[in-house]
This record gives C-alpha cells, sequence and structure tokens, in this order.
C-alpha cells in the first residue's frame, strides 16, 4: 500500500506529548495503553466498563464489520447521546452519518485504523450534531482486537468543546 493510503491520515502518530489533551480523552488513551497484552492490541474483553467511571459518559463503541469495511455504533455514552441528539446503538455510521461519511477526516481515520491497527488523535471543528458552528471536538479513537491483531471493534473517547477550547457545559 502506498504512503498516501489513508489520505490526511497516512503516518499519523500519537503525539508524545499529550499534556494539552483534555483529561477525560488522555485517561481513556492511558486506560487502553494499560490493558493491552504484550505487543498485542487489547480486545473488548480486556475492557471493564468500571474501570472507566470518570469518561465513560463520553465514550462510544463502534464495531467494525469487513467486506465491505464498514463501522456500527455498538454502544454511545450519554454525553456522545447529547451531542448526536439521539441514541444511535446499532446504526451504521455511513448511514446516520452520509452528509459528512466522505469526507477523509472520517472515513480515511477509521479505514486507516482498521487496517493497521493503530491510535488516532483529533482536535478538529465538529462534523456530527445538531450544531456545529462554534464547536470543537477533540477525541481519541483506540483499536480493539478479539485475537490482538485483527481490529474488530474501536473504543473511543470525545469531549465537545467551545471555540476557545474550554469544555462544553449541557
Amino acid at each position: 500500500m502506498n504512503g498516501d493510503a489513508f489520505g490526511p491520515w497516512s503516518g499519523h502518530q500519537i503525539p508524545e506529548d499529550r499534556s494539552d489533551w483534555h483529561g477525560f480523552v488522555a485517561q481513556c488513551h492511558d486506560y487502553w495503553r494499560r490493558i493491552a497484552p504484550p505487543s498485542r492490541l487489547p480486545g473488548r474483553q480486556h475492557v471493564w466498563p468500571g474501570d472507566m467511571l470518570p469518561f465513560l459518559p463520553h465514550v462510544w463503541l463502534l464495531d467494525v464489520a469487513r467486506a465491505p469495511l464498514r463501522f456500527r455504533y455498538r454502544l454511545i455514552g450519554t454525553a456522545e447521546v447529547r451531542v448526536l441528539g439521539a441514541d444511535l446503538t446499532g446504526r451504521w455510521l455511513d448511514e446516520v452519518h452520509g452528509d459528512t461519511w466522505d469526507e477523509p477526516s472520517v472515513s480515511d481515520r477509521l479505514r486507516f485504523m482498521a487496517e493497521t491497527g493503530r491510535p488516532t488523535w483529533s482536535r478538529s471543528p465538529v462534523l456530527w450534531g445538531p450544531d456545529r458552528s462554534h464547536q470543537i471536538i477533540e477525541n481519541c479513537l483506540l483499536p480493539l482486537a478479539a485475537d490482538g491483531a485483527t481490529v474488530d471493534m474501536i473504543l473511543a473517547c470525545s469531549v465537545l468543546c467551545n471555540a476557545d477550547g474550554s469544555a462544553f457545559r449541557f
């Protein structure tokens, strides 16, 4: 596969310095690293919701389906339901977010993760949800693999922020 196969996500690396990350996003990333078996990806079997209580409302899980590659909401935390304006559990991302699905920041990112097994982090304008005009979203998407290698789920933590970077209050 060529070096540009994943558009803007080609070659993405999690920053070494995570001091400016939102606390919940950083906690989720640190948790994912702690539960990972040596030299393997963690799987859903390693995830324990009770260990994620501080940031659990901001967590969402995606199932990864293959042939064709698609993503479905498996679980959506309460803060994410408020951001999206609905509980989309069980729905396909490409169907629910059809108007923005072809954005490289979305589809290339998820394809990058499914194919490389590497986590991603982003702080960008809001693409999904009822009010996108003045908000940004910070999130970390983390691959899960029941067999330790083939990504079958994505664990994510997102925090909606005002344009000045402060956490949005509902």
